[in-house]
């Protein structure tokens, strides 16, 4: 088995976080090598505590991971905290390989996770930016967007800001079809699936990893992002 490297939070609810990023990787055929940015305390429908990792601890969690083996891949989830990312930016820096970055603001079950400024300086090392609707809206400090050209809009200012490429789902917007949109500099590629009506924690989670295991695997950016939401669309419906 390959590695990845996820770098994200504990969900107690085991909905999300690490407990998702491993599931997904395994089923992918691939082996997590976790680092813990946080321990959230969590069910399934409430967010009640959170207690992040001191940056120390982070930092030798990384250092420990990346002496040993060289990951296929890094997917990056809950940071927290403005060290944490700091953290995080400043050990990938000899890091060569694809970076997935789902900048996690807020959990499904409604605690709020980062506020967001601080994540930009990770855009630098980033392979692709997987926000949500809302996670774009406030990245990019405008309105929720509510039709295609805004989606443009938001990911070009994403873009400009350093990311390699963005992913923004569709899944918070409405609609008989769920439509992701990929961009990069070069290309906008529209991914689409009929919208299912079950709802689900740890889809954003589930779509990251999974991106990670498939640029891993060889893919392209538009094969992997595909490959990943076709995972995410069979696992809803399982």
């Amino acid at each position: 088995m390959s590695n990845i490297l996820a770098i994200a939070g504990t969900d107690s609810s085991g909905g999300a976080g690490l407990t998702r990023d491993t599931a997904t990787a395994q089923e992918l055929g691939f082996r997590v090598k976790p680092v813990v940015t946080s321990v959230t305390v969590q069910t399934d429908k409430s967010f009640i505590d959170s207690h992040a990792v001191p940056p120390p601890v982070i930092k030798a969690q990384l250092e420990a991971v990346l002496q040993s083996t060289k990951p296929a891949a890094v997917k990056i989830g809950m940071l927290g905290t403005a060290e944490t990312a700091g953290t995080v930016l400043s050990s990938l820096s000899g890091y060569c390989g694809p970076v997935i970055l789902d900048p996690v603001l807020k959990s499904s079950s409604g605690g709020t996770l980062f506020s967001g400024r601080d994540i930009y300086r990770l855009f630098a090392i980033t392979t692709v930016l997987t926000p949500n609707l809302d996670e774009a809206a406030i990245l990019t400090s405008r309105a929720k967007a509510s039709d295609e050209d805004e989606v443009k809009k938001q990911a070009e200012i994403l873009l400009a800001q350093g990311a390699a490429a963005v992913l923004i789902k569709g899944g918070h917007a409405d609609g008989f079809d769920c439509v992701d949109h990929v961009f990069s500099p070069e290309h906008h590629v529209r991914l689409v699936d009929p919208r299912l009506t079950q709802t689900k924690r740890g889809t954003g989670c589930t779509l990251s990893t999974a991106i990670a295991c498939n640029l891993a695997s060889g893919h392209n950016l538009s094969e992997a992002c595909r490959l990943a939401k076709d995972y995410v669309h069979q696992w809803l419906q399982r």
